[in-house]
């Protein structure tokens, strides 16, 4: 039976990307490849992945769009080592910070970041079956009021007019943009996700820019199967290689 830090390489993106990552406990998910996608940071920027996990959305966004620096977030010491192992694996230029972002993270300046990304946990600590497996639980759930961390750390570290983009339940959409606007982070891209046509939301994608304008751009839906078991040609497109 492997143990719960065992880890499996996985390769993505029709082969261009590979992961390694616990086989058991903490695994990412689509989301993380959705928020990868949906993420438009200029070439050359500076970035910033706050709760990286295992490093999955800063190096697809490395790999996408040639950012001067990215720098990955992760309060759990085995999944920060793997950021550094993956980076070095994929050959991108992303550098792993152990820290938790409730705090003051060593060597990470205020307001220096053109763009921020996150996948802040889903579900409201203590509610809703927890998973016995620690790594799990806090990446699934998180340790105190995450969202609002999630949310106050992106606020710190973006710059004027920097971006935030993140990827959360559709079902607090209202909690999400409420405490982005009360940190003047202003919503200006959003778009739903559903797993087929006819169903409600289970996803949302936003962007915001900091001290931005009050409009916003509401993209098409996406949806990411046209039948069980058989994802759309966007979905298939968005999961597909690196060109």
């Amino acid at each position: 039976m492997a143990s719960e830090q065992a880890p499996t390489a996985d390769t993505i993106l029709g082969g261009t990307v590979t992961i390694v990552q616990p086989a058991c406990g903490y695994r990412f998910a689509l989301d993380s490849i959705l928020l990868a996608r949906f993420a438009r940071p200029r070439r050359r920027a500076r970035i910033l992945e706050l709760g990286a996990g295992c490093g999955v959305v800063s190096i697809i966004i490395a790999a996408l769009h040639e950012p001067k620096q990215v720098m990955a977030v992760e309060l759990q010491p085995q999944l920060a080592a793997m950021i550094s192992h993956n980076a070095a694996l994929n050959r991108r230029p992303v550098t792993a910070i152990c820290a938790d972002i409730r705090r003051t993270i060593p060597g990470v300046m205020p307001a220096s970041f053109d763009y921020v990304v996150a996948n802040p946990p889903y579900r409201v600590v203590h509610r809703g079956r927890e998973s016995p497996l620690p790594e799990r639980r806090m990446a699934r759930s998180g340790d105190g009021d995450t969202l609002t961390a999630f949310i106050d750390a992106a606020a710190r570290y973006a710059r004027h007019g920097g971006k935030v983009a993140m990827v959360f339940t559709a079902s607090r959409i209202t909690e999400l943009i409420t405490a982005m606007k009360q940190r003047s982070l202003e919503p200006k891209r959003l778009r739903l996700v559903h797993s087929r046509a006819g169903e409600a939301a289970g996803m949302v994608l936003l962007e915001a820019r900091k001290a931005g304008g009050i409009e916003a751009i509401i993209e098409p839906p996406l949806f990411l199967y046209d039948s069980p078991g058989t994802y759309s040609d966007e979905a298939l497109a968005m999961l597909g290689r690196i060109e």
